[in-house]
């Protein structure tokens, strides 16, 4: 929000230089982004008057001026400028003088651009004539009469007077950075109500008090209001204005937009910019004679309707969207852009004033939809006072007024369906001690906060609190108390150390993942971290199949582009792109692993928040790496983290890993099926990486080994807590057995019928050998495990160990259909 602090001196007593202003505006809690002074390097320049214009001898385009600048003698100066006529006053830099620049084609220089006498094509110049830009004004900000070629002034001036000087143009601009919690700020009113209670002066507000409504008829004989969409439209107020006269607004009027950041057009134009800027509420007006039937309907647009709006640009319309309509067509975009249809031009001589309130929520739809964002439509955004509409409307009228560009019609007409009101709130004046930490009265609150305009009723600690209707962001006693801590002024609030004896700490599920990943790294394995933002061709690269839950991508609605436009389902892909990588670096042997979210969308409910878990993959190659390698680090993590007894099934439908060379791996349960046997849960997956994967990744011929667990379930089963356990006292005795087996027997089944009818007594089973070859049958395949036995309280007998023992190997036979073979 750019601030004039000329401008801001309308409406409040400001006796304190710039610098002063910005400071105790900072610590009274606005935001300052610049301060910047217009002119300050302008020197030497001078208005000037244009005695006569001499063609040039050797320059078809360069003429020569004679000019009166207040000295004995006329000054001669060449230009090029087209818009120069005898008689015109104009900006003169004279020799030795400084313009704050840039000139045209050149970047501007700090501290401006010294102009001297010289020679154009031979004719001696003095000076130049400058035109707006020239003079440090930016090409926005030019009023379109001046926009082209040298600066005509308009008016009295005295020649000779020094430029800056007679046009007011040395002032400072302040850039406020207005927060969405205080759309009331992007107002002068706003800032100069912060100010007045800033500095405790006392504030005006600008004068709406039309004198004479001379206008022809009421405007209630022009025009009617229908709103049919109430929450899209919460108030709408029209007034006539009659006999206009379109033609370029007076110098005052100018200024103040200019040092505002916008460009002057005309009187009408300038004047429903003019009270936007200093109500912040947007206005528009309409050509009566363009408005069919003298009504003004608020209602949606048909679907695919077109529309075509000043800036002369067809849109095409939603269903969704809020026009303002005539009896026959739309004529405007509700809160974002008039239409060409009904446009103020040279000759219209009866207008419409609007000023309305529009939803924030519909203005900031129809403004993305149509990528169309103005000045109007930003503050709609943010949310405006639908109070603020009659005032509005009542100072455009006092403006056309008062510099006699029209005749106000008598009246207006207001449709406001539902009127806004404040709601009224307690605060303690003791609680508000008690959190700034310092000791203020009663009456120094009230008198903070009825310096903002907040009505304050009630007697001893407990005050009702009523905001005017522009400050929404008052809604809680906290807010209240922020209140009146920036007023009395943050500078001033003591400082103290937080008081509390709150611990800090980690959470469970953290310091699981911080046990894994010292774990892995203490087993050799590095870390790694890739982007959450990965390309949906992730999952087809590992050959994911097309109706997988892996494909449940939470897409990013404005993406950097295809390969950062969804988010990762699963870390695999991932880990191949860092492993392919490092191998097409030739880095020989790699094993990394990463601990990353992952996020699913919810298939069923389009609404729903999609569920994001951690995942932990861990991915090797290289020489002495092999698919136990990788089993042996999954075990030993397991392990660490508490969870026994976890089961490796076979797996061959899994598309990314090798169909003969993977495995699930479970956990049991709590749970139970219909027949009492545990279920199990799944942790993840394991396996070397399918050959058509790797070749993808340019890793053709290289055996790669991944695992994906998702770490949810392991957090539910891992158990952290240290139990201790005597030494055994007892001697333990082993057993080795061979089994000859069915070729698709699952080792863990076996393991599992062991364990079952060990007994307590059988202390470990540890798998030392597979082995097919001659001596085994086809079909089949020779598994040997060594069985340890011991018994806590007493050193076991052979017959013990053999009752047992004979009791598995009877079982193995009885299940599994194994044979014991001969070691």
């Amino acid at each position: 929000m750019l601030v004039p602090i000329e401008w801001l001196r309308d409406y409040i007593d400001l006796d304190v230089t710039t610098e002063e202003f910005c400071d105790r505006m900072i610590m009274s809690g606005s935001n300052l982004e610049t301060c910047e002074h217009f002119c300050e390097e302008m020197e030497n320049v001078v208005v000037g008057k244009i005695e006569k214009i001499e063609k040039h001898p050797d320059a078809d385009k360069l003429v020569i001026c004679s000019l009166n600048v207040g000295k004995d003698e006329p000054v001669q100066i060449v230009t090029g400028a087209p818009n120069v006529f005898e008689g015109a006053l104009v900006p003169v830099a004279l020799h030795k003088s400084r313009i704050p620049g840039p000139l045209h084609g050149q970047p501007k220089q700090e501290g401006g651009v010294k102009i001297t006498k010289g020679k154009l094509r031979g004719v001696e110049s003095f000076g130049m004539l400058c035109s707006a830009g020239e003079l440090g004004f930016e090409d926005k900000v030019v009023p379109v009469a001046h926009k082209e070629g040298i600066w005509i002034l308009e008016g009295d001036y005295s020649i000779g007077q020094d430029f800056a000087e007679a046009l007011g143009l040395k002032q400072a601009v302040v850039d406020f950075e207005i927060t969405p919690n205080r759309p009331d700020c992007l107002a002068m009113v706003g800032m100069a109500r912060e100010a007045a209670a800033t500095f405790k002066k006392p504030f005006a507000y600008p004068d709406t008090d039309i004198k004479e409504e001379n206008g022809e008829g009421k405007t209630k004989d022009y025009i009617s209001v229908d709103i049919k969409n109430p929450e899209s439209c919460k108030r709408y107020v029209a007034r006539v204005v009659t006999d206009v006269k379109v033609e370029q607004s007076p110098w005052w009027l100018q200024k103040r937009l200019m040092y505002a950041g916008m460009r002057p057009i005309n009187n009408i134009v300038d004047i429903t910019n003019f009270v936007m800027l200093e109500y912040g509420q947007p206005i528009h007006a309409f050509d009566i004679n363009q408005v069919k039937g003298g009504r003004i309907i608020v209602e949606n647009a048909s679907e695919g309707e077109k529309f075509v709006t000043l800036d002369n640009n067809e849109r095409t319309m939603t269903k969704d969207m809020l026009l303002i309509k005539d009896a026959e067509r739309g004529i405007a975009i509700a809160g974002v852009m008039g239409g060409l249809n009904s446009e103020v031009e040279e000759d219209t001589t009866t207008i419409i004033v609007e000023s309305a309130n529009f939803s924030g929520d519909s203005v900031r739809a129809t403004s993305k939809k149509l990528g169309l964002r103005t000045e109007a439509s930003s503050r709609f955004e943010k949310g405006i006072d639908p109070n603020l509409c009659e005032v509005a409307a009542d100072r455009v009228c006092r403006l056309i007024e008062l510099i006699g560009a029209g005749k106000v019609c008598k009246g207006s007409v207001d449709n406001y369906p539902s009127p806004e009101i404040s709601e009224k709130i307690d605060i303690r004046v003791d609680r508000i001690n008690h959190v700034l930490g310092i000791e203020l009265s009663r009456k120094e609150m009230v008198d903070i906060l009825e310096s903002l305009e907040i009505k304050v009723s009630g007697i001893g600690n407990t005050m009702t609190v009523t905001p005017p209707t522009i400050r929404q962001d008052l809604v809680a006693e906290e807010d209240y108390i922020e209140e009146i801590a920036r007023i009395y002024g943050y500078d001033k609030l003591p400082v103290t150390l937080p008081k509390g004896n709150c611990e800090a700490g980690i959470s469970y599920e953290r310091a699981l993942r911080d046990l894994t990943r010292n774990s892995l790294c203490g087993m050799g394995l590095n870390e790694i971290q890739t982007y959450s933002f990965v390309s949906p061709k992730g999952v087809d690269n590992v050959r994911i199949d097309e109706d997988a839950w892996e494909r449940a991508f939470v897409k990013i609605i404005n993406p950097l582009g295809e390969e950062n436009s969804v988010m990762r389902t699963i870390l695999t892909p991932n880990m191949m792109e860092v492993l392919a990588r490092n191998y097409s670096r030739n880095i020989d042997k790699v094993k990394a692993f990463e601990i990353g979210n992952t996020f699913m969308a919810n298939m069923l409910d389009s609404d729903a928040l999609p569920d994001e878990q951690y995942s932990l993959c861990i991915g090797m190659y290289g020489k002495d790496e092999d698919f136990f390698s990788l089993k042996g680090v999954i075990v030993e993590l397991l392990k660490v983290l508490g969870i026994k007894e976890a089961v490796f099934e076979a797996e061959s439908q899994y598309g990314v890993y090798h169909p003969g060379r993977c495995a699930r791996i479970a956990v049991s349960s709590e749970r139970k099926n219909e027949d009492g046997e545990a279920l199990f849960d799944e942790l993840g997956i394991m396996g070397e990486i399918h050959p058509d994967v790797a070749e993808t990744y340019g890793m053709d011929g290289v055996r790669v080994y991944c695992c994906e667990l998702m770490f949810d379930a392991i957090m539910r089963h891992a158990d952290t807590e240290k139990t201790y356990t005597p030494l055994p006292k007892y001697p333990s005795t082993s057993r080795d057995i061979a089994l000859l087996v069915d070729e698709d027997m699952a080792v863990g089944r076996i393991e599992e019928i062991i364990k079952k009818y060990g007994k307590s007594i059988l202390e470990d089973v540890r798998l030392f050998d597979v082995y097919r070859g001659k001596q085994v049958e086809e079909g089949k395949k020779s598994v040997a495990f060594n069985l340890i036995y011991r018994d806590k309280d007493k050193t076991l007998t052979d017959e013990e160990v053999t009752s047992v023992h004979g009791k598995v190997l009877e079982a193995l036979k009885e299940k599994l259909n194994a044979v014991l073979r001969e070691l």
